[in-house]
């Protein structure tokens, strides 16, 4: 046996195929290959770039403006657990909070029913360590509504809001858990509320957003929803305003005809949507999604300057978007509406100031991103892409990307990010037109939480890991191998490789088998160190 099979083998013998899929064996076996062809290699250590001038930092939910938009170029748009990977670093606990940047940081939240506790992580941009791990609260006790038992955990983490990350401090949300402000450099707690409470059977997702003064965050339950305004420097309350919306849930069952068997008390009253600051004529607005219908405020003082309802549309997740003069709202609930409300009006503007509005496809959990009159969207089953006509509605194309989606999608370079819970990760040309071609990435992962950028690199967060793309980057085949993952995850305590996501041992060799059998035919493996690295694998089974 030569040289370079010794080596094939010894990879081999350092993983199993009963953890890593399909797309696993493709990155090893092209391992193999670079280093069968390559004699000598010269690595070269690229730092991600410093954030340019024009850049700002990717330091709240969706990004600088909210909007899933970055102005970077060179993202990688074609990588797997191996290639364009600059490091891959394994989050404890579970959360699904998605990653802020502030310079060379990365943070994300995290938290643990076994441990009931609630922490705040501190990750180095350049090289995936964890810097800090903070404890921020200890669990209070949650209330469990029998009515929402198959609802809870499953359906959401013990940290879901995203933090928000300034030069001097983050500001980290659990929900009624507690919202506290770190201290950025040192991790020291500067202020904390433990007080702002409101019963959330599926725990809370609303992400707070800050201004020079406030902090602003959503309390939406099923017995008690307001918004509130703290003062950034303290925490005190600046103003607090319940979210007072008349439901008549029973008569809009009857009308779609369904029967209310006692159901899910309050259901219709939650929401999890993350609030945005906008500018009209000079005058600011907050548009702050709630269950069946979305409020304006003025972020002073707590005013309500117009509303717009949309009944049976509750459970509200995605983040609103500002285009073209009009306030784009996505719901969630009985009804998915996606409307484009014009911003210029007073009161309930419900019948006087919705330019359009659809019901079809629509996102009920992603946000969408617009990028000029193109409004880019997934919806949350099934992963149809489409492109609208964001002034007018009108459909321009549709792709089944297929998959769940509950990550928004990202817009950089001219090119979409969608994230699948699958691991899935599709990226095609943001154009009028329908795109003809699809680059298809597959990672060891499933995605809750929304896509970073910093410099030069994407930064995702998985369920289990906080992965770093860059251009230029190879993971070996041994550290693709010492992942680790854990028994459970995030996702109701089933195991994160499952039977019902794992392939069979025959499924897993015969693929082997096949694309062994391509690059011989192809003259880049002979046939012997193909059968070597078979029998290898197997034997590994």
């Amino acid at each position: 046996m030569n040289h370079a099979s010794q080596a094939h083998q010894s990879s081999i013998a350092q993983f199993s195929l009963h953890q890593p899929t399909i797309s696993y064996i493709k990155t090893l076996v092209m391992s193999m290959l670079f280093q069968h062809h390559l004699k000598s290699v010269i690595f070269v250590i690229f730092l991600p770039a410093a954030l340019a001038a024009s850049e700002k930092h990717w330091n709240q939910f969706r990004g600088p403006e909210g909007d899933g938009r970055s102005p970077v170029a060179g993202l990688p748009a074609k990588f797997d657990e191996a290639s364009n990977v600059r490091w891959k670093t394994a989050i404890a606990n579970q959360g699904w909070s998605s990653p802020v940047v502030w310079d060379n940081e990365i943070w994300v939240t995290t938290g643990s029913d076994d441990k009931q506790e609630l922490r705040a992580l501190c990750v180095d941009l350049n090289t995936g360590k964890i810097m800090k791990d903070i404890k921020v609260f200890d669990m209070i006790e949650r209330r469990l509504d029998p009515a929402y038992i198959y609802d809870s955990p499953h359906l959401n983490s013990p940290a879901t809001p995203t933090p928000v990350v300034e030069q001097e401090n983050v500001y980290v949300s659990f929900g009624s858990q507690g919202i506290a402000c770190l201290n950025r450099q040192s991790g020291k707690k500067i202020w904390e509320r433990r007080d702002l409470r409101v019963y959330q059977p599926v725990r809370q997702g609303s992400s707070p957003i800050v201004d020079n003064e406030n902090l602003y965050v959503a309390y939406d339950g099923t017995d008690e929803q307001f918004f509130v305004a703290l003062d950034k420097k303290s925490g005190a309350t600046r103003w607090k305003v319940s979210r007072d919306i008349d439901s008549d849930f029973e008569s809009l069952l009857q009308k779609k005809g369904m029967r209310s068997k006692g159901g899910k008390p309050g259901d219709s009253q939650k929401a999890f949507a993350t609030a945005k600051l906008i500018e009209v004529n000079g005058k600011r607005q907050l548009i702050a999604p709630a269950g069946e219908a979305t409020i304006a405020y003025d972020p002073d003082t707590g005013k309500e300057l117009w509303r717009v309802r949309h009944p049976g549309g509750f459970n509200v997740a995605a983040r609103p978007l500002y285009a073209h003069d009009l306030v784009y709202v996505f719901t969630s609930g009985l009804t998915g509406y996606l409307m484009a409300i014009r911003v210029d009006g007073t009161g309930d503007v419900t019948d006087s100031h919705v330019a359009w509005s659809t019901t079809r496809s629509t996102p009920h959990i992603p946000s969408p991103v617009i990028l000029g009159d193109l409004m880019f969207l997934v919806t949350d089953k099934g992963g149809i892409a489409r492109c609208l006509n964001a002034k007018t509605g009108e459909e321009l194309w549709k792709k089944r990307l297929g998959g769940d989606h509950w990550a928004s999608p990202l817009l950089a370079d001219g090119k979409l990010y969608f994230l699948s819970k699958t691991g899935d990760v599709r990226v095609l040309a943001a154009t009028e037109s329908a795109p003809e071609s699809v680059i298809e990435n597959e990672l060891n992962a499933r995605f809750f939480a929304s896509p970073a950028v910093a410099g030069s690199s994407l930064i995702l967060r998985s369920a289990t890991h906080l992965y770093c793309l860059q251009e230029g980057h190879q993971r070996t085949a041994e550290q693709v191998a010492a992942d680790v993952y854990p028994a459970a995850s995030a996702t109701g305590g089933k195991p994160a490789w499952s039977k019902s996501n794992q392939s069979t041992k025959q499924e897993r060799l015969g693929e082997l088998r096949k694309q062994l059998g391509g690059l011989v035919k192809a003259g880049t493996l002979t046939r012997q160190e193909a059968m070597e690295i078979f029998q290898a694998a197997q034997n590994k089974e």
